[in-house]
C-alpha cells in the first residue's frame, strides 16, 4: 500500500474512492429514505394534494437525514450547535440531490402519485426512485469528499 493509499484509507480526501463515497451516500440515503417514505405514506394516507405530499416528504427527508448524522456526531462529544453545523455541511447537497432525483422519478412515473399504499406502484416507484437517487448522488458525494466537503467533514467526528 502506498502512502497515498494509506492516507486515503485513514480519512485523507484526495484518495476518496467509490466505496467510501457509496458508504457516505448509503448513510445519507438511510435518513432520506425514512423521511421520504414517511412523508409519502402520511401524504397518501391523509389524502394530501401531490404538492403537499412532496413538500412533506422533502422536509422529513432533510430532518431524518440531518438527525442521523447528528446522532453520530453527538456521540463523539460534539455540542448540539456544533453537530447541527456539521450535519448541515455534511449532508445538505447530498440530501438535496437525492430529493431532486427521487421526487422527479416518482412524479415522472405515470400514476405513481395517485397510487395508494396498497398498490405495488406506490412502493415500486419509491424503491426505484431511491435506487436512482443513490446512483446519481454517489459520484456527487465522491467529488465533494475528494475536496474535503460534504460527508468528509463528518469523518473526524465518528
Amino acid at each position: 500500500m502506498t502512502t497515498h493509499d494509506q492516507h486515503a484509507e485513514h480519512g485523507g480526501t484526495t484518495g476518496v474512492g467509490w466505496a467510501m463515497a457509496a458508504q457516505a451516500t448509503l448513510h445519507c440515503l438511510t435518513g432520506c429514505a425514512v423521511g421520504e417514505v414517511l412523508g409519502m405514506v402520511i401524504g397518501t394516507a391523509t389524502g394530501m394534494h401531490n404538492a403537499g405530499t412532496i413538500v412533506l416528504s422533502v422536509v422529513l427527508a432533510f430532518v431524518f437525514g440531518y438527525a442521523l448524522t447528528m446522532r453520530g456526531v453527538l456521540r463523539s462529544g460534539a455540542s448540539v450547535a456544533s453537530a447541527v453545523k456539521i450535519a448541515l455541511a455534511a449532508d445538505t447537497v447530498s440530501i438535496a440531490v437525492m430529493e431532486l432525483i427521487d421526487n422527479t422519478v416518482v412524479v415522472a412515473i405515470p400514476g405513481a402519485m395517485e397510487a395508494q399504499l396498497s398498490d405495488w406502484l406506490f412502493w415500486g416507484s419509491l424503491v426505484l426512485s431511491l435506487a436512482l437517487a443513490f446512483v446519481v448522488t454517489t459520484p456527487v458525494n465522491r467529488w465533494m469528499m475528494r475536496r474535503g466537503l460534504g460527508h468528509a467533514v463528518v469523518h473526524g467526528h465518528h
